[in-house]
């Protein structure tokens, strides 16, 4: 290995500690960790001493390797190091020790210190969209030598959703059983376990097309995950429609104009600006209402039963929910674009 330093980064602190097991594996090739691996987390709770970690991490990383051609120091969770302890790694970082690599855990993003002055950098994030989260599913079951098709892997990154921390433990479960032989979704489903939450924009974007199904399906997503409650849907849609009746009668042209007025991305607030300019101002009071009678059922306006056995789901929270998205998705259905 001729890098002398690695940081693996990313928002999602269990993708992190996967792939640095990985990364760690990488570092030592064939050597054996117990001479070849110092393992370091910053903020180790279990540690008795007051004594900062970075201290023995700096001793680690300037003794030369012994009995073996290089040794690999890890440091987890680097992003807790105060500023000055970040700083002596960063020094080392710049003039590095022959025969030592230095892998840090990075939970956050990066433009940490540390990772800018990695010599390599591991990003572990997956964006919400479809076929990012297909191809991290791909990736991440190549990595473990499991073979599925690809209609298999979309399948699997349909059930996990945003959910893709669990792919890897997912991996590692199907390699240790079923080794390289090819697979179909019949044998992974029994270890996939729940639906994994969607994407908020995913039930916008269904809604905002008039698709009755898919906004109810992606609804019921939401709710089968345990991702979202009814009240933080009924929340997010009234957030989508506020946006619009801000927009609507506003003057803004263009999404510039527009993302300025919502203090938003350019491509959401364009998104909102056309779907304004689609409903008019009564389509959008009218689901304005909508959202805020179904706001008031779900604090006890209407009682439609408890929880249902066999789903674990709550029906009168259900019922709400899908009595809403589907009267918002007819609402623009209706609408015609002017």
């Amino acid at each position: 290995m001729t890098t002398s330093s690695i940081a693996v980064v990313g928002s999602d602190a269990t993708m992190v500690y996967d792939a640095l097991r990985n990364v760690i594996v990488g570092a030592l090739g064939e050597l054996d960790p117990s001479f070849a691996l110092e393992d370091f987390t910053a903020k180790d709770v279990t540690s008795s001493s007051s004594e900062s970690v970075v201290v023995r991490v700096l001793e680690a990383l300037n003794t030369p390797p012994f009995l073996v051609e290089r040794r690999v120091v890890v440091v987890r969770d680097a992003q807790s190091l105060l500023a000055d302890e970040a700083g002596q790694l960063v020094s080392w970082l710049a003039d590095p020790a022959p025969g030592i690599v230095l892998v840090l855990g990075v939970v956050g993003t990066k433009a940490n210190k540390l990772v800018k002055a990695s010599s390599e950098v591991v990003e572990v994030n997956v964006s919400s969209r479809a076929q990012d989260r297909v191809a991290y599913v791909e990736s991440k079951l190549g990595e473990y030598r499991v073979s599925v098709e690809h209609q298999t892997a979309l399948e699997i990154a349909e059930r996990v959703g945003d959910d893709v921390a669990r792919v890897d433990s997912l991996a590692r479960t199907l390699r240790s059983i079923y080794g390289t032989a090819p697979l179909t979704f019949a044998h992974v489903a029994p270890y996939l376990g729940d639906a994994g939450d969607v994407p908020e924009w995913d039930l916008t974007d269904a809604i905002d097309s008039g698709n009755t199904a898919a906004a109810i399906k992606v609804a019921r997503r939401m709710l089968e995950s345990k991702g979202r409650a009814g009240l933080q849907i009924v929340n997010m849609l009234q957030r989508h429609y506020l946006r619009m009746a801000r927009l609507e009668g506003s003057g803004v042209r263009g999404d510039d104009e527009a993302a300025t007025l919502l203090g938003i991305n350019r491509f959401p607030a364009g998104k909102s600006l056309r779907m304004a300019q689609r409903l008019g101002s009564q389509r959008i009071s009218a689901a304005v209402h909508l959202i805020a009678n179904a706001d008031l059922d779900l604090k006890g306006g209407v009682n439609y039963g408890g929880k249902d056995i066999n789903t674990d789901l709550d029906v009168t929270e259900l019922t709400v929910i899908e009595v809403l998205v589907a009267r918002l998705a007819r609402l623009t259905h209706g609408a015609h674009r002017r």
